[in-house]
């Protein structure tokens, strides 16, 4: 190969093979139906179709909310501390993140340490 450096096809005969998608079968997943099919058994078995252990639809998401956002969500009243009832508003989790400067009573399922903390530094808590 080291003599054929330079020679414009390397070997390979007439101008143009061993160039372009000609060579591989395709740019790619052209043909993983047809001529790269044993290839895709092989290689990638999963490639094609669905996850048979999941129903589609099933799956829930998450809802979640965090700390900093309770405010925006309180109404604007004078009482301390003020309740909230994440649980019936379909938040499912409280999250730590942000900041707290009034104090909340609020009803939630699920919770982090980081949120419990902050909540009960401004002088709320978790009701569960």
């Amino acid at each position: 190969m080291r003599r054929m450096r330079g020679s414009r096809t390397m070997g390979y005969g007439q101008i143009g093979q061993h160039r372009h998608s000609g060579k591989q079968g395709g740019h790619g997943n052209a043909g993983l139906h047809k001529h790269k099919w044993s290839w895709l058994n092989i290689n990638d078995p999963d490639h094609f179709g669905r996850d048979p252990f999941f129903v589609p639809g099933a799956r829930k998401v998450a809802k979640w909310l965090n700390v900093g956002d309770l405010e925006a969500i309180a109404e604007q009243g004078t009482e301390s501390p003020i309740s909230l009832d994440l649980a019936a508003m379909g938040v499912e989790k409280l999250l730590g993140s942000g900041s707290v400067k009034r104090a909340f009573n609020v009803k939630v399922d699920l919770f982090t340490e980081r949120a419990k903390t902050k909540l009960e530094e401004a002088g709320g808590k978790i009701v569960a």
